[in-house]
């Protein structure tokens, strides 16, 4: 690559994360009263689409923008701060173009950075409801001459209604794990909109319905959580979570701002003439502002370390084992942090008000639901002590799954 033209790459992704606050406002727009509406946010991808934005993991020798994770998860903030929804709804096709960068250059892999340089949106599905424990995935894919046929029912198929594709873990018949990728509308697939969780409503994290669908064999291809390159995207889906959570700290502190300036009294025994004179209020809103600014430096220094781990994977670096462990433990150590930070800060928002700011207009309890139904997705009991057992015993059992961790 010539000078020039890394001069063009460096101001395309300039570009690109210039125009992301923009972006974001027109993402947002009546985002409150949407979630009160649940109303699934078609019209944001809409808008997310119109960017360059998910290629931004794409090299740029590849034809991407050449963006780092701490980019990344800037984005994602950012988003996340006017609707968490679509924000959260892309962490499926930021997990697969992240696998597309360190994964080996195969037609497969080739065939899907094609279709994400076109501008397609990724989805899929993992887990299944009914089965004795989580991730056992019961959905089989069956030989139908040269090709396959798959019927099933997926759950958590988290921006697959927003999708052009769908990547859906399935077993073939000698049990193995494979993936396969193919068009969200291909006939027999159906993404209902059946999720019900108190938060993130929009998300379209309900059911991924197979019915005999026609899998194509240059659809299919092995997959595995425990080589590097796995892991590694185990601790990036995580982050992506926590990111998320830092941009509704961001709208939790926006919202207790407009609320003083615009609703806001002080309370009756209040010598102040006004709520934004009010050192209470004042306080609060100060408070709000500590947790948002510490959870967003604690997302920035942990997408540094997982860039580290990217760049030791992608590169093949004697020490990329160590960096992949490290990413792991350092996600692990900011979630449980961050769920801390972040939930205090939705409860706290309502001292900011009197009992006018639980009014439903407001919308104010959705940012403690969308953050309790995020810090749900895995059980953080279990971090701190595998955290533990890794300083005290060197421990790694956990660590180096590529799931949870």
């Amino acid at each position: 690559m010539t000078s020039a033209q890394g001069a063009a790459s460096t101001s395309r992704l300039d570009a690109a994360l210039a125009a992301l606050p923009a972006l974001a406002e027109k993402i947002g727009e009546d985002s409150a009263a949407r979630e009160l509406r649940r109303e699934l946010p078609f019209d944001g991808f809409a808008v997310f689409r119109k960017s360059e934005l998910g290629l931004l993991r794409i090299p740029v020798e590849w034809g991407g923008l050449g963006g780092s994770l701490e980019d990344l998860f800037q984005v994602i903030a950012t988003i996340g701060a006017k609707e968490s929804n679509v924000a959260h709804a892309l962490r499926i096709h930021y997990d697969l173009t992240e696998s597309l960068l360190l994964a080996p250059r195969s037609e497969f892999n080739d065939k899907q950075i094609g279709r994400v340089l076109e501008g397609a949106i990724f989805g899929g599905a993992s887990t299944e409801r009914g089965t004795s424990r989580p991730g056992e995935i019961g959905t089989v894919l069956k030989r139908d001459g040269e090709h396959f046929r798959v019927s099933g029912k997926k759950y958590y198929s988290t921006g697959t209604a927003f999708s052009d594709f769908a990547g859906i873990n399935v077993q073939n018949e000698e049990n193995e794990p494979v993936s396969i990728v193919i068009p969200v509308n291909r006939e027999g697939v159906q993404v209902l909109d059946d999720w019900d969780g108190m938060g993130q409503r929009m998300t379209a994290s309900g059911s991924l319905v197979l019915d005999n669908v026609q899998v194509f064999a240059h659809e299919v291809m092995k997959r595995g959580y425990t080589t590097l390159a796995g892991r590694h995207g185990g601790a990036l889906r995580q982050l992506h979570l926590v990111a998320v959570a830092a941009g509704i700290v961001r709208n939790v502190v926006a919202d207790a701002e407009n609320y003083v300036l615009n609703h806001g009294r002080p309370v009756l025994h209040s010598p102040a003439e006004s709520a934004r004179t009010d050192h209470f209020i004042q306080q609060v809103v100060g408070d709000l502002g500590a947790h948002s600014h510490a959870i967003d430096a604690l997302v920035q220094q942990n997408a540094r370390v997982l860039d580290r781990s990217a760049s030791a994977v992608r590169n093949q670096d004697g020490n990329a084992e160590e960096r992949v462990l490290q990413g792991a433990l350092a996600t692990a150590k900011t979630q449980i942090v961050v769920s801390k930070l972040a939930l205090h800060a939705a409860e706290r928002l309502f001292e900011a008000g009197g009992a006018s700011a639980t009014s439903r207009v407001h919308n104010f309890d959705r940012h403690w639901r969308n953050l309790r139904t995020i810090f749900s997705h895995n059980p953080l009991l279990h971090k701190a002590p595998v955290i533990g057992n890794y300083q005290l015993n060197g421990d790694t059992t956990h660590l180096t799954e590529g799931r949870v961790f």
